[in-house]
């Protein structure tokens, strides 16, 4: 019995003593989302977490996520074997928002209407909330623009510009990016994004689909939208996590195919094809993320066993202010999608 082995089969033990639910992300490592009960892209992830009527969530993901299941379902006890940090999350927290709504005020924009996007902390989606704004996901992101377009007011999407530019891109309206345009171009737009970014997605480029169709004439390309427009507008295909790996699939196995999402995705979305392989990664290096490879089996195992100790490690926690209003900007969210 490998080593790997063992630690699997005790934190199979574990969570059934504990009666704890086991949830990975699909960007984890193929070691725990083997074992995992329940596998997901983040909302979709959080909100079925959210509803099992086990009171233990154990989420091997990132903070937000984690946070996200707390919101949703308050009474539920959430620990995570690694408080890792999305990167893009990272990038804004309240402070930074506040500074952004005064820059934007002090160009005489009052009427502001923000999107935060999944991926921000439960901070970020509070004070979002408390200015009327709500919550998207990858997946639902033009439904929630087309209602904020309804608003009369100037969208402030945040943090990912490229999901934010693509969106206006996509809707035939113009956008810029905060803190890399002008004055004159921000009262213009008719979106303005915050300067976040995706650290995966971003490795993908214009070169590499380029080498990609002049080996494979006939090959679809397939990208996620975090990633910058001018890779959108050359994509065969561009959704979330979970309509990447609805369409990759649908595809007949001769069809070659090559996506620009996190690696550990792309590597398990099809078998080879007599041995060969016909689904490929959009990069010339490994785009991996870094903060969802932080979590292994001996970090799930240990947190198991600390909280059986009534020693919990990594358990989420928020203040009844933020809780309010994070599930107030996920609610509006739901109801609209």
């Amino acid at each position: 019995m490998t080593a790997n082995t063992q630690l699997k089969t005790k934190i199979k033990e574990l969570t059934k003593k504990l009666d704890a639910l086991l949830v990975a992300h699909y960007y984890q490592r193929d070691e725990i989302v083997e074992i995992a009960d329940l596998c997901g892209d983040s909302l979709e992830l959080s909100s079925k977490a959210s509803q099992s009527q086990k009171n233990l969530i154990v989420f091997c993901g990132v903070a937000f996520m984690g946070q996200s299941v707390k919101v949703l379902a308050p009474n539920k006890r959430v620990i995570m074997p690694k408080m890792a940090c999305c990167s893009m999350a990272r990038m804004i927290d309240s402070e930074y928002f506040d500074k952004s709504i005064e820059l934007l005020q002090n160009h005489g924009i009052n009427q502001i209407f923000p999107i935060t996007y999944i991926n921000s902390n439960a901070d970020v989606k509070a004070k979002v909330a408390k200015m009327g704004g709500l919550v998207c996901t990858s997946a639902n992101a033009k439904k929630i623009f087309d209602f904020a377009k309804t608003q009369g007011k100037k969208i402030f999407f945040l943090p990912d510009k490229c999901l934010g530019q693509n969106l206006a891109t996509i809707d035939g309206k113009s956008s810029c990016v905060l803190g890399n345009a002008s004055k004159e171009e921000i009262l213009e737009s008719d979106v303005v994004c915050y300067d976040g970014f995706c650290s995966v997605h971003q490795l993908f480029s214009v070169k590499d689909i380029e080498f990609y169709r002049q080996r494979f004439q006939d090959i679809k390309i397939v990208v996620h939208p975090e990633c910058a427009p001018e890779v959108v507008n050359l994509a065969d295909f561009v959704g979330s996590t979970s309509q990447i790996i609805k369409y990759v699939r649908s595809l007949p196995l001769e069809q070659k195919v090559a996506v620009g999402t996190e690696f550990n995705l792309v590597n398990r979305l099809r078998p080879k094809l007599n041995g060969i392989n016909t689904t490929f990664v959009l990069s010339s290096t490994k785009p991996e993320c870094p903060t969802m490879n932080e979590t292994n089996l001996r970090d799930l195992l240990d947190c198991l066993l600390a909280y059986e100790d009534g020693a919990p490690i990594n358990e989420i926690k928020l203040d009844n202010d933020t809780q309010k209003w994070a599930k107030i900007a996920l609610d509006r969210m739901l109801e609209l999608s």
